[in-house]
């Protein structure tokens, strides 16, 4: 099976790989079990400024990620995987989503920097836009790292544990149950009975209990659509 590809265009390719080289991420990278690029859009401007932006047409203010520079970057690279703009307009990052982009082979990312990126761009390269959460960030870089961490550790022979990934928050449209381990007391709160009662039938219900009411509580909005799914 050919290895997952991750290419990140970026004027800041010396963010990379960042976090990315620690932690399960990182032995994965030095160990070959995924693949990295970062490419410098700049390299891809004609101008002796290496100019990648320009003024908004029609005004206001900031600058704007030029169609012609930006479009031959992603040309340089461009084959079968998903094409990503990391945006706060776009479709939120979900489980979901990350779990088919692990299942595919790799994906492009563009960071973008500015105001944003051109509209022309974005519809003549079918960038498909993605938004890790309602804010706004400097540049799309922090937010590229994210979903890639996210996916790189759904990667076959990444986690140690496979059960891992099945039971933790939104694998199943619930947030996680609670966990606990040594010591079985710790300033007076104990460990729940149940989870040293060596039932697993109990613990298995105690948790699915614990999960549904943490969703409820917190996450109303995923308790209302997995009840309507």
């Amino acid at each position: 099976m050919p290895m997952w590809r991750a290419s990140v265009l970026t004027i800041f390719p010396e963010m990379f790989p960042g976090p990315l080289a620690l932690s399960l991420a990182g032995r994965a990278l030095a160990n070959g079990l995924w693949a990295l690029d970062a490419i410098d859009i700049r390299s891809y401007a004609t101008d002796k400024h290496r100019s990648v932006d320009d003024t908004p047409a029609g005004g206001g203010p900031g600058m704007v990620m030029k169609p012609d520079v930006l479009g031959r970057a992603i040309d340089a690279v461009a084959d079968a995987r998903p094409r990503l703009l990391m945006s706060p307009r776009g479709r939120p990052l979900d489980q979901a989503m990350i779990s088919d982009l692990a299942q595919g082979p790799g994906v492009l990312i563009v960071a973008g920097r500015f105001e944003g990126v051109d509209e022309r761009v974005i519809e003549g390269r079918a960038l498909t836009e993605v938004s890790v959460g309602d804010y706004v960030l400097s540049g799309g870089e922090v937010a590229a790292m994210a979903l890639l961490d996210a996916v790189v550790r759904l990667l076959p022979g990444i986690m140690g544990n496979a059960q891992s990934a099945a039971s933790e928050s939104f694998a199943e449209g619930l947030l996680e149950y609670p966990q606990f381990t040594r010591p079985q007391v710790w300033e007076g709160r104990p460990i729940p009975e149940v989870l040293t009662s060596g039932d697993h039938r109990r613990i298995a219900e105690w948790r699915l209990a614990e999960a549904k009411r943490l969703t409820e509580e917190r996450r109303p909005d995923l308790a209302t659509k997995g009840k309507r799914d």
